[in-house]
C-alpha cells in the first residue's frame, strides 16, 4: 500500500474515531439532561400538588391526613393533557388517590430510601408501563416522600410519559447520523489533503535524494524548522553539502595523485637513466679507468634517491593507516639536534645556508626516538630546500610539561592558501622544484603532520610570504595513554 493511501487511512481513521465518540457521550449527555431536567418538572408538580392538596389537621393531640379533592381533580385534568399522571401513597402498598390507580411497583430498596427521605428517580427500564385505557405507556417519574415532625405522611408519585423524550432523541439520532455521513465524506477530503501533502514533502526529498544519486550536488530543500520533515531536509541539506564537499576533495586528491605519479615516474626515470647509462658505460669499458669510481659513486647516490623515494611512500602509508608502533621514551633531544645539524650541514652549505642553535646544555623529551629524529630531519630538511643564501634557526625550550622546539628560515615563505595545504598528501608550496635532491615526493610534511598526532602533539606553522616560515612542534611530557595505545 502506496503511503499516501496508508496517511490518509490514519487521518480518516482518527477523524471518524473522533466523530462517533464524540457523538455517543453526546448522545449519553443529552439523554442524562433531558431526564435530569424531567425530573426537576415533576418534582415542582410534587411540590405543588403537596402544598395546595394535601392538608394536615391536629386535633386532642393527633394529626390527620386530609386531601382536597377538588384541587387534586382540577390537578390531574391539567397535567393529563401534559401526559404527567400522579399516584399518592399513605404506605407503601396504600394508594389513597386516585382511587382506581393500578398499585405500582415500589420496591424495599425505594421505599427504605424515601423513608431516609431521600428523592427516587425512575427511568422507563426500571419502571414498569403504566396501562390505561387498554394502552401500555412507558413512563419515568420520581417517588417523593413528605414528612411532618419527622413522620412519613405520604409518598407522591409523578410521571411522564417518554414518548415526547424519545421522539426528540430519535430526532437527535437522526441529526447524528446526517452529521455523521457528512463527517465521513469530508473526513475522506480531509484526509486526502493531508496525506497528499505530507506526501509531497515525502516525494520532494526522494527527488532530491534521485538526484544526488546521479550526481548532482547542487541540490537545495527549504525548510521552514516545523516538523521531523523539515529537520530530515536539513540534515540532507547537510549530508548534501558534506558530499559536495568530498567529492571537491577527492577530485583534488585525484589530480594530486596523478601529479605526484607523473613527478614520481619522473624522478625515478633520471636516476634509473643514469644508472643504467653508467652500466652500459662500465660493460663496453666505455668510461675510461680513472672515472669509474666516480660513475660508481654517483650510481650510489642515485640508487639511495631512488630507495629514500619508496620509503616516504611505504612510510606515509604505514602511519596513514596505523600500522606503525611507536616506542616512546625519555632521552635528550639536544643531542639529537647536534647529530641532524652535522647530517644536514653538507646539504645546507651547497645551498649556501647557514644553521643557528639556541638550544639549552640538555632538554629532556618523550617521544620515539627514530620518529623525533624523522620529524626534526623533515622540517629542516624542508627549511634547507626553500631558502637559499638565508639563515636556518633551530631553538629549543621547556614549557609546561612538554618541549617545544622552533625551526625558522628566512626562505621563500608561503602564502595563506599554501598554508592550508601544506599537510596534504603530494603537496608541494612550489611545484617548480620537482627536481631538487631533497623533498621529491612531496611527503615529507604529511608525514610529520601524522608523527605528531601519533605523538599526542602539535605542530603549528607561521609564513609570511618572501620572508620565511617557522615551525613549532610541541611534544606532550610522558603520556599514560601514549604507552598504553602502544
Amino acid at each position: 500500500m502506496k503511503l499516501l493511501y496508508q496517511q490518509m487511512l490514519a487521518f480518516f481513521a482518527v477523524i471518524i474515531t473522533l466523530v462517533l465518540v464524540f457523538g455517543a457521550l453526546f448522545l449519553n449527555f443529552t439523554s442524562d439532561m433531558v431526564y435530569k431536567n424531567t425530573w426537576t418538572q415533576l418534582e415542582g408538580y410534587s411540590d405543588s400538588l403537596m402544598s395546595e392538596s394535601m392538608v394536615l389537621k391536629t386535633a386532642d393531640s393527633k394529626t390527620e391526613f386530609n386531601l382536597n379533592l377538588n384541587n387534586l381533580r382540577n390537578a390531574e385534568s391539567i397535567l393529563k393533557t401534559q401526559n404527567v399522571r400522579f399516584t399518592i401513597y399513605t404506605k407503601k402498598s396504600k394508594i389513597i388517590y386516585p382511587y382506581n390507580a393500578v398499585q405500582d411497583n415500589i420496591t424495599k430498596e425505594q421505599w427504605a430510601q424515601l423513608e431516609k427521605g431521600e428523592v427516587v428517580h425512575r427511568t422507563p427500564h426500571a419502571n414498569r408501563q403504566l396501562k390505561t385505557d387498554m394502552k401500555a405507556i412507558s413512563m419515568t417519574d420520581i417517588l417523593k416522600p413528605y414528612f411532618y415532625n419527622g413522620k412519613l405522611y405520604a409518598v407522591i408519585s409523578v410521571g411522564a410519559s417518554v414518548s415526547n423524550i424519545q421522539a426528540n432523541m430519535n430526532q437527535m439520532t437522526r441529526n447524528l447520523v446526517i452529521a455523521f455521513i457528512v463527517s465521513v465524506i469530508a473526513g475522506i477530503i480531509l484526509s486526502y489533503l493531508l496525506a497528499r501533502y505530507s506526501v509531497s514533502r515525502i516525494n520532494r526529498l526522494r527527488r532530491a535524494t534521485r538526484m544526488v544519486a546521479d550526481g548532482n550536488f547542487d541540490v537545495h530543500i527549504e525548510s521552514r524548522h516545523r516538523d521531523e520533515i523539515d529537520d530530515l531536509a536539513q540534515d540532507f541539506d547537510g549530508m548534501v553539502s558534506s558530499l559536495k564537499e568530498s567529492e571537491k576533495e577527492i577530485k583534488r586528491q585525484e589530480d594530486r595523485r596523478r601529479q605526484f605519479m607523473a613527478d614520481a615516474a619522473h624522478e625515478m626515470r633520471t636516476p634509473l637513466t643514469t644508472i643504467n647509462g653508467l652500466l652500459e658505460g662500465l660493460a663496453y669499458d666505455a668510461i675510461p679507468e680513472e672515472s669509474k669510481g666516480k660513475s660508481i659513486e654517483l650510481m650510489r647516490s642515485e640508487t639511495k634517491r631512488l630507495i629514500r623515494l619508496v620509503n616516504e611512500n611505504l612510510d606515509y602509508e604505514k602511519i596513514r593507516t596505523n600500522q606503525i608502533t611507536l616506542a616512546p621514551s625519555t632521552f635528550d633531544s639536544v643531542v639529537v639536534i647536534n647529530n641532524i645539524v652535522e647530517q644536514l650541514t653538507k646539504k645546507s652549505v651547497e645551498a649556501n645556508d647557514q644553521i643557528e642553535l639556541s638550544v639549552p646544555k640538555n632538554l629532556m623529551v618523550f617521544a620515539d626516538y627514530d620518529r623525533f629524529v624523522q620529524v626534526i630531519f623533515n622540517i629542516t630538511q624542508n627549511a634547507i630546500q626553500f631558502t637559499e643564501s638565508g639563515t636556518i634557526h633551530i631553538s629549543a625550550e621547556r614549557g609546561y610539561h612538554e618541549s617545544i622546539f622552533r625551526i625558522t628560515d628566512s626562505g621563500i615563505g608561503m602564502t595563506e592558501d599554501q598554508l592550508k595545504n601544506i599537510w596534504e598528501r603530494y603537496y608541494k608550496a612550489d611545484p617548480s622544484r620537482k627536481n631538487t635532491k631533497y623533498g621529491e615526493s612531496g611527503l615529507g610534511l604529511s608525514i610529520v603532520h601524522q608523527l605528531m598526532q601519533l605523538h599526542n602533539g602539535k605542530v603549528e606553522v607561521v609564513s609570511s610570504e618572501g620572508k620565511g616560515t617557522t615551525f613549532m612542534l610541541t611534544f606532550p611530557d610522558q603520556d599514560e595513554s601514549l604507552l598504553i595505545n602502544n
